[in-house]
């Protein structure tokens, strides 16, 4: 079931249509204290973020979007809840896209001054719902079926942003922090909705569970042909949410990013230390960028078939070692020499690929 979306302006990006899911992620100092918040910013972007996400609980906060927006390249968006009027003074300091929460900013009145505010700015809404600040009345309507509640605002928003405003820059979310709530959402929203979505799992937690619950919930609807920006919500360093957020994105084959190491979880047959080989080839690929993948194998003899869509690869015996390329034995060699030649084989393929790149952009 994929979800064809409508394209929408964000500073200099395009979400939606036909470009590339975006990752996005959220600062977590004190806005107003623009030289942290500022800092966290251009860290955010050289981690790989491609849109920055900012909260604006007071006019101090908001204000400072006019010093963000002179010192980083990045689009951001203001994070508005309560009060309509801080929307209005971020779209007057430059925010490139405002999220607001239906559930609690008030009156269809204030939303109407928002979305004619971000019209002639030329600006984006993001229709940000959740699960837990749900207008009252849909609470209550459906209390046993957040999914349905989560839609109907979304639904009922857009209308009104569409006919009410002619207001169509809309980009919506819809998240709760289980994953089945999220997903059946978002499937749901789908079929009514050709807005571009934002995806996430709210309030997923931190660490390993929250990588989890974010990588099945975000992966699922990736999967589907849904979502066209992703945030990994995790509780602590918003870099690591652009670290999985990546990893995320290429492992449903979405986007590529960086090499990927294809290993087996090793057994009885193993000669040699996987574990450890692995944890020097992810050294040696550290700094590289070029998307290859590499399979670490500790059979010499099921090693080459079973990672034969790897571009290069290695595996080993007692005393040995063997390199292969595309499934197939290039060479065998002392166990010594694995990592000094497969080394020399990747600065080969990465060489390359980028004189291929150079080639094709001619």
């Amino acid at each position: 079931m994929a979800h064809k979306s409508l394209p929408v302006k964000v500073g200099k990006l395009i979400i939606g249509g036909d470009s590339p899911v975006l990752i996005q992620s959220m600062t977590n100092t004190d806005t107003a204290a623009s030289g942290p918040t500022l800092e966290q910013i251009n860290a955010l972007a050289r981690a790989g973020c491609e849109l920055v996400r900012v909260a604006v609980p007071d006019e101090r906060s908001a204000a400072a979007l006019e010093i963000f927006k002179k010192n980083t390249t990045v689009p951001l968006i203001a994070d508005i809840h309560f009060d309509y009027r801080l929307a209005l003074l971020s779209i007057e300091k430059g925010a490139d896209k405002i999220r607001i929460n239906p559930g609690n900013i008030g009156s269809k009145d204030k939303l109407a001054r928002i979305a004619y505010a971000a019209g002639e700015k030329g600006i984006a809404l993001r229709i940000g719902i959740n699960a837990g600040s749900l207008e009252r009345t849909l609470g209550e309507k459906y209390e046993s079926n957040r999914a349905e509640a989560l839609v109907e605002s979304a639904f009922n928003t857009v209308e009104f942003l569409e006919h009410k405003c002619s207001f169509t820059a809309i980009v919506i979310s819809l998240k709760a922090n289980d994953v089945p709530t999220t997903v059946d959402a978002y499937e749901k929203a789908a079929t009514q909705l050709s807005y571009p979505f934002h995806l996430g799992v709210t309030e997923a937690g931190s660490g390993l569970t929250g990588i989890i619950k974010s990588s099945i919930g975000i992966g699922t609807l990736l999967l589907k042909g849904i979502g066209d920006t992703i945030r990994v919500s995790l509780t602590g360093d918003p870099i690591e949410e652009i670290t999985v957020a990546k990893k995320l994105l290429q492992a449903v084959g979405v986007r590529k990013f960086a090499p990927e190491i294809v290993s087996c979880p090793t057994c009885a047959r193993c000669k040699i230390n996987v574990v450890q080989l692995v944890e020097s080839v992810e050294k040696l690929i550290s700094k590289i960028s070029c998307p290859i993948k590499i399979a670490v194998m500790g059979c010499p003899v099921n090693g080459p078939g079973e990672a034969r869509e790897a571009d290069i690869g290695i595996s080993g015996g007692e005393g040995f070692g063997i390199i292969f390329k595309e499934g197939k034995v290039f060479k065998k060699i002392p166990y010594e020499m694995i990592l000094t030649e497969l080394e020399k084989e990747i600065k080969d393929l990465v060489a390359l690929r980028h004189h291929c790149k150079k080639q094709e952009n001619r």
